[in-house]
C-alpha cells in the first residue's frame, strides 16, 4: 500500500507540475508560439523536402511591351470604325462569347466558363478585386445643360448610423427633390439621382455578380462556407459610397440570409486608402502627368491633335467650352457621359433647344476607341506606366502578398477576401501585372487571385474577366499555377516586403 501511495503521490506531483508549467506557457502565450513553431516548422520542412519549384533565376522586374491590337493602334483608333465590344447592355448577346468586352457589365467568374484546377491541386485562398457596377455619370462629366432628366425612383440609397451594442435605427434613405423656391439649376441632369450613384440595374448586376461567384466557389468547388462566417470571409470597400452600394448587393447575392442584416465591411482611412487608391504619391502623379493627361509629350498629344474635328462636334452638342482642359486633355469626360447613357438605354444627346445637331453612334464609337487607347497608353504602352502604377498602387499589392503569405503559413483564418474598387484601382493592378492586352476596365471588371497547394507546394492562378491572365512579363507569363514564390518575388522586388519601398517610390525628391 505504501508503494502504491508513493506512486500515486508522485503521479499527482508530476501532474501538478505539468499543469503549472502549462499554465505559465498559456499565460505568456508560449503555448501558441510552441504550437506555431512545431506546426509551421514541420510545414516548412515538408515544403523544403518536397523540393517545390521556384522561379528560374532572378524574377524579371522590368517593363515589357503589351501586344499590338486595334486598341493601341493609333491609325485604327483615329480612322477605324466601331468600338471593341458592347456599350449598350448588361447582357452580352448570346451570339457573342461571354468573354467579349462589355463596358456595361464586364465578364467575370461564373460556373458556365469556369475551368477547375487539375486533379491534385487544393484551393487554399481566394482574393478578388473588381470595379463597382454601372452608375450614373459623375456630375463633373455631365453637360452644362442636359436636355432630359435622369430619375432613380427604382431604388433607395440608405444612410444612417446605429449605436452599439444595443442601438437601433430607422432605415433612412435619401430622396432627391427640388423646390419651386430654389431657382438654382442643379449641375448636370435634373431628376432624382445622385451623380454618381449605382443605378437600379447596376445594383441588379452587382447581386448577380455575387451569386455567380458563390455558385463557383461554394456550389462548384465547395470552398466558401454555406453560411456567412466573418472569420473566413471578408469584404472591403473604398471611401466612395458607390462601392458600399455594390458591396451590399454582392453580399446579398452570396448570402441571401443576410438581407437587411448588419454586415461589417473593411475600409481604410480616406487619406491612406490603398484600394482606391487615395494615398498621396507625388512621384507617381508627376510621372503620370509627364507622359499622359495634360502633358505635351508627342506620343500622347498625337491622338488629341488627330481629333480636333471630333472635339468640335462634341462641343457643339454639349455646350462645353472648347478651351476647357478637363474635357479636352483626354476623352474621359465624354466617354463617361456617353457610355453611361447607352448602358441605361438612354438616347445619345442633342444640342439644347430641340436642335437636330446630335451625337451619332458613329461619333460615340470614335470616343470609345480613343478612351480605350488612352487607358492602354497610360497604364501599359508607356514604359513609365510600370513605375507610376507600382508607386501609386504598391501598398495594395503588398497587402495582397501579405494575405497570400498568411494563407500559406496559417496565421490567418480568412480564406476569401472581396475588394470592391474603381477603374483606377483595376487599371493600376493590370499595369503592375503587365497584362498583355490592356483595356479600360469596364463596370464590374474583375481580377481573381487563387492560391492552391499540391504536395506541400503552393501555386497561384490569376483570372482576369474569368479567364487566365497572360502577362507580357516573362517571369509571370500565363499565370496558371505558377509557383507562388515567383509572384511574391515579383511583388517584393517592386514594392518591398510590406510596401517598404513605397515611401521612397512616392517621394518627389
Amino acid at each position: 500500500m505504501r508503494g502504491t501511495n508513493s506512486a500515486f503521490t508522485g503521479l499527482v506531483t508530476d501532474s501538478l507540475t505539468f499543469f503549472n508549467i502549462f499554465g505559465q506557457l498559456w499565460q505568456n502565450n508560449m503555448f501558441i508560439k510552441l504550437r506555431d513553431l512545431l506546426f509551421f516548422g514541420s510545414l516548412a520542412s515538408r515544403a523544403a523536402s518536397a523540393q517545390c519549384p521556384q522561379s528560374s533565376g532572378t524574377v524579371d522586374l522590368s517593363w515589357h511591351t503589351p501586344n499590338k491590337t486595334n486598341i493601341n493602334n493609333l491609325s485604327f483608333v483615329v480612322n477605324g470604325t466601331g468600338a471593341n465590344g458592347f456599350y449598350n447592355t448588361s447582357m452580352t448577346p448570346a451570339t457573342a462569347a461571354y468573354s467579349t468586352y462589355n463596358w456595361c457589365n464586364m465578364p467575370h467568374v461564373r460556373q458556365e466558363e469556369y475551368v477547375k484546377a487539375a486533379q491534385g491541386y487544393k484551393m487554399e485562398y481566394v482574393e478578388l478585386i473588381h470595379r463597382h457596377h454601372k452608375r450614373t455619370p459623375y456630375a463633373a462629366n455631365t453637360f452644362p445643360h442636359e436636355t432630359y432628366t435622369w430619375d432613380c425612383d427604382d431604388e433607395a440609397l440608405f444612410y444612417y448610423g446605429t449605436p452599439r451594442p444595443d442601438g437601433t435605427s430607422a432605415q433612412v434613405n435619401w430622396q432627391v427633390y427640388t423646390s419651386d423656391s430654389n431657382t438654382l439649376a442643379p449641375e448636370g441632369f435634373n431628376g432624382t439621382c445622385q451623380f454618381p450613384q449605382i443605378t437600379g440595374s447596376g445594383l441588379n448586376d452587382s447581386r448577380q455578380h455575387g451569386k455567380d461567384l458563390f455558385d463557383v466557389y461554394h456550389g462548384l468547388l465547395g470552398f466558401l462556407p454555406a453560411t456567412y462566417d466573418s472569420k473566413s470571409v471578408s469584404y472591403r470597400v473604398t471611401n466612395n459610397q458607390i462601392t458600399s452600394q455594390v458591396a451590399g448587393q454582392i453580399i446579398d447575392g452570396q448570402y441571401p440570409s443576410l438581407a437587411n442584416q448588419p454586415v461589417s465591411v473593411a475600409i481604410q482611412p480616406d487619406s491612406i486608402d490603398s484600394l482606391e487608391p487615395a494615398y498621396t504619391c507625388e512621384a507617381a502623379s508627376d510621372l503620370y502627368s509627364s507622359y499622359g493627361v495634360g502633358s505635351s509629350a508627342a506620343n500622347w498629344t498625337l491622338h488629341l491633335n488627330d481629333s480636333v474635328s471630333l472635339f468640335a462636334k462634341l462641343d457643339s452638342v454639349s455646350g462645353i467650352n472648347s478651351s476647357d482642359p478637363d474635357w479636352h486633355n483626354w476623352f474621359d469626360h465624354y466617354f463617361d457621359n456617353l457610355s453611361a447613357r447607352l448602358c441605361h438605354q438612354k438616347p445619345l444627346p442633342c444640342e439644347a433647344g430641340d436642335s437636330p445637331n446630335c451625337i451619332t453612334q458613329t461619333e460615340a464609337d470614335a470616343v470609345f476607341r480613343r478612351g480605350q487607347y488612352e487607358y492602354s497608353f497610360i497604364y501599359r504602352d508607356s514604359p513609365a506606366s510600370l513605375p507610376a502604377s507600382t508607386a501609386s498602387f504598391g501598398i495594395w499589392m503588398a497587402e495582397l502578398a501579405s494575405n497570400l503569405r498568411a494563407a500559406i503559413n496559417g496565421s490567418s483564418s480568412t480564406i476569401y477576401r472581396h475588394n470592391v474598387a474603381h477603374d483606377g484601382s483595376v487599371s493600376r493592378l493590370l499595369s503592375i501585372l503587365q497584362a498583355d492586352v490592356m483595356v479600360w476596365p469596364g463596370m464590374g471588371s474583375e481580377v481573381v487571385f487563387e492560391l492552391y497547394s499540391k504536395s506541400g507546394c503552393y501555386y497561384l492562378r490569376i483570372l482576369w474577366g474569368g479567364q487566365v491572365l497572360r502577362s507580357s512579363n516573362p517571369s509571370l507569363g500565363l499565370v496558371d499555377m505558377i509557383p507562388v514564390q515567383t509572384f511574391l518575388g515579383y511583388v517584393d522586388g517592386l514594392v518591398g516586403l510590406k510596401a517598404a519601398k513605397v515611401p521612397g517610390l512616392c517621394s518627389s525628391s
